[in-house]
């Protein structure tokens, strides 16, 4: 008899007595504690039932279930069943973890490995973590890319990385790199360089295939750095929404950008434990130079931070910010940080030649050189190691620089 969604239970989904069923009543409550309303934990239920009745088809072992054969089972929910696939995947990935957690799936360390290149991509992942100490954000942002990358190569079949040549690494960076700006250019650039200098490390690559990556072009010392005035930062900061959590939290990332002249990244990181109320201070992470560095916290943007975490869902995430929507997880990379910088200036009506987070952090470098402060001051403030990064705001002052010009032969004095 073929086994089908027939058993009614409380959770409000009929599921089919599967390896999975004991579980629904403890996941639907871990999905309101998340911060599930009752229709998105139906929602979620649903995934829940249709791979527990997969699983008592397939007659598998709940223990071995991991992203491989999820994978399967969405290929198979996606070509059966497309008009259900939406949201399957980050529900299932949630189901997954949950499992974990509770103890009746392998871990994820103790996985069933899939093929060779996605086994490559996680010793990778392995050694950027444990051995380069990179933070979680830094580690998807190049890990990614050489998914991609090994995938194209070698498919699920055996990894050849000696037989890679300069052909193979400039055709993938012709495909990928024009479909983004230069920032996603110079991340998959860097990620192939890293992942080609770890494969030599280990003894996996005989040439120096890290040479043969180009660089992308850098223009920052062509022309003065892009930047908004004074007066644009306030209409941005002015024009935010502050009547619910999400626009007091992004209010609060607005200010830090403006005031503090943070990177996307840092705020991505920062943590609870980072904000010293007692002293007016705040810890800030960079994975710049892999160190961190304690600011004062100006009195608007720490009433900002407040108002914020007042409201702020609850989250088992010690980051200060996190998603508006359930499960309430932290961003996992700088990406949304700048989405949300840009889509604040164009609702003020801002005109600028860039809009993503770092152009306030070069506008609070250009007023404060306008002010008086010397590049010196100015690099202690964004935490630059390199002066170079701080020579760039020169130009901006291009009275002090008119000063310094020499004459021009036959000119007017």
């Amino acid at each position: 008899m073929t086994p089908s969604l027939t058993s009614p239970v409380k959770s409000g989904v009929r599921v089919s007595d599967g390896p999975l069923t004991p579980y629904i009543a403890p996941y639907r409550a871990k999905l309101e504690s998340l911060g599930y309303g009752p229709a998105q934990a139906i929602y979620h239920l649903r995934f829940f039932a249709k791979i527990d009745l997969w699983l008592l088809r397939r007659k598998e072992r709940l223990w071995w279930l991991n992203e491989e054969k999820v994978g399967q089972f969405l290929a198979q929910l996606r070509n059966k069943h497309p008009a259900g696939y939406r949201g399957a995947r980050s529900g299932l990935r949630l189901l997954l973890s949950f499992l974990r957690d509770v103890g009746v799936v392998a871990p994820k360390s103790e996985r069933i490995a899939s093929n060779p290149s996605q086994r490559l991509a996680d010793r990778y992942r392995v050694f950027l973590e444990e051995e380069r100490g990179l933070d979680r954000a830094t580690i998807y942002n190049y890990s990614r890319h050489i998914d991609q990358f090994l995938t194209e190569q070698f498919g699920t079949g055996p990894i050849k990385l000696r037989a890679l040549g300069t052909a193979q690494i400039t055709a993938f960076i012709r495909r990928h790199t024009p479909r983004g700006g230069r920032g996603l250019a110079a991340q998959i650039l860097t990620g192939l360089r890293s992942f080609f200098r770890f494969a030599r490390l280990r003894g996996l690559l005989a040439s120096d295939l890290a040479a043969a990556v180009p660089a992308v072009p850098g223009w920052e010392m062509s022309g003065p750095p892009k930047h908004l005035p004074a007066e644009a930062v306030q209409r941005v900061l002015a024009a935010c929404e502050r009547s619910t959590a999400c626009g007091k939290r992004d209010y609060a990332i607005l200010l830090l950008l403006a005031r503090l002249g943070l990177r996307a990244g840092e705020i991505v990181a920062l943590q609870l434990d980072d904000l010293d109320w007692v002293n007016g201070q705040l810890t800030v992470r960079s994975k710049k130079g892999n160190g961190w560095a304690s600011l004062p916290l100006p009195i608007d943007v720490g009433r900002a931070l407040t108002r914020y975490l007042k409201v702020r869902s609850p989250s088992p995430y010690r980051n200060v910010f996190v998603r508006g929507y359930a499960p309430h997880t932290p961003f996992v990379a700088s990406g949304p940080i700048s989405v949300l910088a840009r889509k604040a200036i164009e609702k003020a009506d801002v005109k600028s030649a860039r809009t993503g987070a770092h152009v306030f952090r070069h506008s609070l470098a250009t007023e404060m050189l306008r002010r008086g402060a010397s590049l010196d001051e100015i690099g202690r403030v964004l935490r630059h190691r390199n002066p170079n990064s701080t020579a760039i705001y020169a130009r901006v002052d291009l009275g002090a620089l008119r000063k310094l010009a020499l004459p021009w032969p036959g000119g007017v004095r």
